[in-house]
């Protein structure tokens, strides 16, 4: 439904955030641990960890997988799959994995399965979307597709290497990883779905993913797949008894495919869904009488954002973007759109990472609407404006405000276009179709600055959909993550993200936080950081 793990609420100061987590539900009465429960997502783009950078398949995944660390109250990576993770330089590093995970299809888990994975997801031919993440590991370059002519894809050479150079291993439970630089946030990284491990079954030959996996992936999580994905229908798991870790308390999972929320939200007013992850905003002032406490809200990572297309004449001034930022109000559309479960957005990161500071954007964010009109008619901005935003997102209420407000302080034409689904929007970004403004937000991959700031600005960033470069920003987002300490690496990354004020890629609009519901057959229900349901958490009543 949204941009790698993409949302719509309101954040808390940090201080509050860290730690918190909302439980629907109480504890009393029995369970049946034998039954399943259905859970309100979009269309998933992909269902292959590599190349999974949206929040609908990232629920999937989290079900199907289970990641080498997983985050604690502080945002502090524990092992999971992995026994350890160490380094004496932040440059070598050394994965001992636990032994007993073993696949869905039987297959031991081991060194190769993480190896394999990763190598078919940093190769270029592949596409995988989420390839960026293994740019830190040495040799990543000579899987890229090289460009001697500079005429782009069309005329790329095939690429040195199929393998990367850094990843050895030692033993069928211990790899090495070397990084081309130091990067002190490497264990924290681990925890996204592109470091998943793959089983054998997974290639029909070196490198290549057999046809069909992904509408059936075989993950080493706590669920496996029942059938294979229905497309725009439902994605249904089902618990693996031979799971060694943490085992969950419901039989199953389906994972309902809805083109609109409001459905979503009328299935789980009359019991018929037991989760509905985003509460649609047209519901939010009367979902608390309507629900009682099974209306739920969590701290999120969410940023909502408009990307413009700088790659296109007319948004390509930072003086245009400027202005039309100038001529939002987002305190009134935080209001009396989101009623207040949304915030108002005046920086580029969220205030759940460390090294947040508030109102970096400075005056372009300020709501000015009479120097926004003065500005945009100096710098020759467009007399018509359209924002593009997923049909299945609930984005359509503070779209049409924003493009009201667009008409009446810049004088212009503004419309809001709705694609069905996210995938459809990506898709038509990524092929650089003209969308005009493009609706977007963020949920964090990892708890770090760098993950507001590499994929998503950076010139190579893999959620760099906008064509944003600049060398400088590039630079001081590298020099962060080669920090010897996080306090220096945070100070690389407020001086990047500084740039983006003078830039304006994006127009920051809200933080967020989770506003969920659940059914009546349903309790312990938690939806974290990543907007993820946690499905060890959650039961049935009996």
């Amino acid at each position: 439904m949204q941009v790698r793990r993409l949302a719509a609420w309101t954040a808390l100061p940090l201080a509050a955030t860290l730690g918190l987590a909302a439980c629907g539900g109480g504890d009393s009465g029995g369970t049946d641990p034998n039954a399943t429960v259905s859970i309100q997502i979009g269309e998933p783009q992909h269902l292959i960890p590599t190349n999974t950078n949206e929040s609908s398949g990232n629920q999937v995944l989290s079900a199907l997988f289970t990641p080498l660390v997983d985050y604690d109250a502080q945002n502090k990576p524990y092992e999971v799959a992995a026994e350890s993770v160490t380094s004496s330089d932040n440059v070598v590093w050394t994965i001992k994995l636990k032994d007993g995970y073993t696949f869905h299809n039987g297959e031991k888990v081991t060194s190769d399965s993480y190896l394999n994975a990763w190598n078919y997801g940093a190769y270029a031919p592949n596409g995988q979307g989420n390839a960026y993440f293994f740019e830190k590991i040495a040799g990543y370059d000579d899987l890229q597709a090289e460009d001697p002519d500079g005429d782009g894809p069309q005329k790329a050479a095939e690429p040195k290497a199929k393998t990367m150079t850094g990843l050895k291993k030692v033993d069928d439970l211990t790899f090495t990883v070397t990084l081309a630089k130091p990067y002190t946030e490497f264990k924290t990284v681990l925890g996204y779905n592109a470091f998943y491990p793959l089983p054998q079954a997974a290639f029909s030959a070196p490198g290549v993913i057999k046809a069909g996996f992904e509408d059936a992936p075989v993950g080493n999580g706590p669920f496996k797949m029942k059938g294979t994905w229905q497309h725009d229908a439902k994605v249904e798991v089902e618990r693996y008894d031979a799971y060694p870790g943490e085992k969950p308390k419901v039989a199953g999972a389906e994972f309902r495919i809805y083109q609109q929320l409001t459905a979503a939200y009328a299935d789980v007013l009359s019991d018929n869904l037991d989760v509905d992850v985003t509460v649609p905003t047209e519901n939010l002032s009367t979902a608390a009488s309507d629900l009682g406490d099974r209306f739920q809200q969590s701290p999120a990572s969410a940023f909502q954002f408009i990307a413009f297309p700088t790659y296109q004449k007319e948004f390509s001034t930072p003086e245009v973007r400027k202005a039309i930022s100038m001529a939002i109000d987002r305190d009134e559309i935080a209001k009396s759109i989101f009623k207040g479960s949304q915030v108002s957005a005046r920086s580029f990161v969220s205030p759940v990472v460390a090294g947040y500071r508030d109102d970096t954007c400075g005056e372009a964010c300020e709501f000015d609407p009479g120097k926004a009109k003065a500005a945009y008619q100096a710098a020759g901005g467009p007399a018509q404006l359209e924002i593009t935003y997923n049909g299945d997102g609930g984005h359509k209420d503070w779209v049409d405000a924003t493009c009201n407000q667009l008409k009446a302080n810049l004088g212009v034409d503004c419309v809001g276009t709705a694609e069905p689904k996210f995938s459809d929007l990506l898709t038509k970004v990524e092929d650089k179709q003209p969308v005009g403004l493009i609706r977007m937000g963020w949920l964090m991959d990892y708890p770090s600055m760098e993950n507001y700031l590499g994929p998503l600005y950076t010139t190579n960033g893999s959620s760099n959909y906008y064509g944003y470069s600049n060398p400088d920003f590039d630079r001081l987002v590298q020099e962060g993550s080669t920090s010897a300490t996080q306090e220096e690496a945070i100070q690389k990354y407020q001086q990047a993200e500084d740039i983006l004020a003078k830039d304006m890629p994006v127009i920051p609009l809200r933080f967020g936080q989770n506003n969920f519901a659940h059914s009546t057959k349903v309790k312990n229900v938690e939806v974290d950081l990543f907007q993820v349901v946690d499905l060890t958490k959650i039961e049935v009543v009996s």
